[in-house]
């Protein structure tokens, strides 16, 4: 079997608490329905966003509670190192291999802030080696696990032989924002989860899949789409435009333009992986890639068992597409703030 750059193994991983999206509305309508009068016509997302639970780093009552950037930011390493160890060992086990044996690390997170960064907090633990090259990457957001995929492979592909470990972790729930009486906030308060993703990349024989190519796209004038405001209380999400329609008028010629130097094209894909930002957001990737309604089955499942859990989302899709069985093209797709579309195509393994 010739030698190419490929993907060995992938492990998931969410943490303890379960956040029933019941309960997420009436904690939702106890801190909000006295003090927004527009709470009410808004809280129908508790119930359209296609969720029916997700995960979070501390339990539902821990959100009620006032609490500033110091303690939601120690709540983040705490739970994202948890989450980081969780993932990474998965993935290792899976692939045969122990974290002394890692070359390179890509950390992709952006739901808080971390120095030293996740991988130097858990490098005792995971027992890596003391020469490993850490490379811990910041702001990418939804896009991060496609984009954080993707500079794994090309760190794989310039070091021959090295194994390379990626690992995607956020912690959305702490941007849950008492204090914003805002329509984003009870999007943010209906949608978001925990959880974490991570992949073992090398070039070599074996392996679930051949990475094939990959290529970003990034609009211009669109910083506001998506991201994060900071102040004294944390970070607050910010969606100032409507993504959903947004996908739908764009993310077809983008994907084009993204496979074309390759030499492929939207028709030589055998299945998208997508990030599942939201129902109405899968609704209009399908509609845009001219899919049939429900074909992105796994995007939906994920969503309604984990929430958007940021980055790692579109690896538990990826998962779930690997357990049944990979077609011969499969290409993740995710968009993040930049405004920004990523994406990877693989090839099954021989």
């Amino acid at each position: 079997m010739p030698i190419s750059l490929k993907l060995i193994s992938l492990g998931t991983a969410v943490p303890p608490f379960v956040i029933d999206q019941h309960d997420a509305a009436i904690a939702a309508h106890t801190a909000f329905a006295s003090r927004f009068g527009e709470f009410d016509r808004l809280a129908k997302v508790f119930n359209s966003a296609g969720i029916k639970r997700r995960y979070g780093v501390r339990p539902i009552d821990w959100y009620l509670k006032t609490s500033g950037w110091q303690e939601r930011n120690a709540a983040y390493i705490e739970g994202a190192c948890d989450l980081f160890l969780d993932a990474a060992n998965k993935a290792l086990a899976l692939a045969g291999l122990l974290a002394s044996q890692v070359d390179i690390v890509v950390t992709v997170s952006s739901t808080g802030v971390a120095t030293p960064s996740l991988d130097a907090r858990v490098s005792s633990k995971i027992g890596f080696r003391d020469d490993i090259l850490r490379v811990p990457v910041f702001g990418l957001g939804c896009a991060g696990g496609v984009s954080g995929f993707a500079i794994a492979a090309k760190l794989a592909s310039s070091r021959p032989g090295c194994i390379v470990l990626l690992v995607a972790v956020e912690t959305c729930t702490l941007a849950f924002r008492m204090d914003k009486l805002t329509k984003a906030n009870i999007v943010a308060t209906a949608l978001f989860g925990d959880g974490a993703a991570a992949c073992v990349i090398s070039a070599t024989e074996r392996g679930i899949a051949e990475i094939e190519m990959s290529g970003q796209h990034t609009w211009p004038d669109t910083l506001g789409i998506m991201g994060w405001s900071v102040d004294p209380e944390g970070l607050g999400v910010i969606f100032d435009r409507a993504i959903p329609p947004f996908a739908e008028a764009n993310i077809r010629p983008a994907i084009a333009s993204i496979l074309s130097p390759s030499g492929l094209s939207i028709a030589d894909v055998d299945r998208f992986a997508c990030h599942p930002g939201g129902a109405k957001v899968i609704d209009a990737l399908e509609t845009a890639l001219d899919l049939g309604q429900g074909t992105l089955n796994h995007e939906r499942g994920v969503l309604s068992d984990y929430g958007n859990m940021s980055a790692p989302t579109a690896l538990f899709v990826l998962e779930r597409l690997i357990a049944g069985g990979l077609p011969a093209r499969t290409m993740m797709t995710a968009m993040g703030p930049g405004f920004t579309a990523s994406c990877v195509s693989l090839k099954a393994a021989a």
